[in-house]
């Protein structure tokens, strides 16, 4: 599994509903963690509990003196809110290497990705974090201020 962090200031993911063909807000968090979670096919269940271990462990949050020294766990210890917007991103497995046109053949099928990513945001939850999320399988659109700016890219 790989998840693209940026610590933000703000994210907002919105979604296109079929119905009336309209962006509506899906999730929306302040000051924490985007991450944008791809899965490939030999993926498992242990990869996504995995990564969401990294994510709520991950000392990327600044202390007082503005020092990335703290996770999204240490806040969550001091009674404040760990907040994360996940977006499923099927997109982080592509290859671009050979030729124009990226190859998706390293991302995995959307029945096994979904569960993957399901997997990640419910253990977030269960450590204490805030997790929004995007829809799986819908166009989205998501809007966010990196703090810092901060990104990295984990791969488990």
């Amino acid at each position: 599994m790989r998840g693209l962090v940026q610590r933000v200031r703000r994210a907002e993911v919105r979604s296109r509903t079929l119905a009336d063909d309209l962006f509506e807000v899906a999730g929306a968090i302040g000051p924490g963690l985007c991450v944008l979670i791809g899965a490939t096919h030999d993926d498992t269940l242990d990869h996504a509990d995995r990564l969401a271990a990294k994510l709520w462990g991950l000392r990327i949050l600044d202390d007082a003196d503005g020092v990335m020294n703290r996770s999204l766990s240490d806040v969550a210890s001091d009674g404040h809110l760990a907040e994360v917007l996940v977006v499923s991103q099927f997109t982080l497995y592509g290859d671009a290497r050979k030729g124009r046109r990226p190859s998706w053949i390293g991302a995995a099928r959307p029945e096994h990705a979904e569960p993957l990513v399901d997997r990640v945001v419910a253990r977030l939850r269960e450590a204490g974090a805030t997790v929004e999320t995007g829809v799986f399988r819908t166009d989205m659109e998501v809007d966010l201020t990196n703090d810092g700016p901060v990104t990295l890219m984990l791969e488990i």
